[in-house]
């Protein structure tokens, strides 16, 4: 009897290990929706994202992973425009938990839009980006997202949808679908505010029951504190799964364009041409 109910706990056990296995760690160092604007060519930009959960999830989503109760999240990304169609990034994530320090090594991506995407009505554009990960954060060394940018932005409103793909590579990588789409009103030349959807739904072609998937509702606003741009966000969980509450932050600073003293918006540009607008034009053609 005894033997028989302590085999059941060991398979209980053998069981519960591989499913937090199967779980990709949702660090939160960048919790945004790309909307297809990036730097001028030649401009160096530099972001701050900070995120704080003072209320989450108190168990692992893996053995030995970082607990995102009462965690800090974040990473310095780094951009440079090398078109106007085509930007560069690197981010160093960290996280700091019970005051220790925790570094998750580097994302390096590339970013490609249609151009000058905030004088546009309807915009697009690709993310793809590849993670060095380490063992608190990931039970998988490489990872890549694949971030399509979708938008719609008029004189008062904008909609951006970002339907992400998450790649995790090695024995417990899987391919999970992690959209995420902001609806915002502007009420200024720099002011906006809004809404912010994040989400998980799992492994693709085995997406999990809604409760157990992640989702989480951010009001957001955006503004301009002298050269500063600044998006501050507080986010509730909207299922068991979910971080009930977090806090994130953006502070961002575009450098001066070298020689340049116009909008760097507003420069003339020469260089590599447009893969996606060319595509685009034999698509539309008769």
């Amino acid at each position: 009897m005894y033997e028989r109910t302590a085999a059941r706990g060991m398979v209980l056990a053998a069981t519960t290990v591989l499913g937090l296995s199967g779980q990709p760690a949702r660090a939160t160092d960048e919790i945004q929706v790309y909307n297809a604007m990036i730097a001028a060519v030649g401009q160096f930009t530099f972001q701050q994202h900070l995120n704080y959960t003072p209320l989450g999830m108190k168990e692992p989503p893996f053995p030995s992973g970082l607990i995102s109760n009462g965690a800090i999240n974040g990473t310095p990304e780094f951009a440079y425009g090398v078109a106007d169609w085509w930007e560069v990034g690197l981010y160093l994530p960290f996280a700091i938990q019970n005051e220790r320090f925790y570094s998750n090594a580097f994302k390096l991506r590339t970013l490609f839009v249609s151009p000058h995407a905030e004088q546009r009505d309807f915009f697009y554009g690709v993310n793809f980006e590849f993670s060095n990960q380490t063992p608190p954060f990931a039970q998988t060394r490489f990872a890549m997202e694949i971030r399509p940018i979708i938008g719609m932005r008029g004189a008062e409103y904008e909609f951006i949808v970002n339907p992400i793909v998450d790649v995790g590579f090695g024995r417990f990588g899987e391919t999970h679908f992690a959209p995420a789409a902001r609806v915002a009103r502007k009420f200024g030349q720099d002011l906006y505010a809004g809404f912010e959807y994040y989400s998980d739904w799992g492994k693709i072609g085995d997406f999990k029951a809604f409760s157990e998937q992640e989702h989480t509702l951010f009001a957001v606003t955006d503004f301009k504190i002298g050269v500063v741009d600044v998006n501050l966000g507080v986010g509730y969980g909207l299922t068991p799964a979910s971080d009930r509450w977090v806090i994130k932050t953006i502070l961002g600073y575009a450098f001066p364009v070298p020689g340049n003293n116009a909008n760097a918006s507003d420069r003339a540009v020469a260089g590599p041409v447009n893969p996606m607008t060319r595509a685009l034009l034999r698509i539309l053609q008769p």
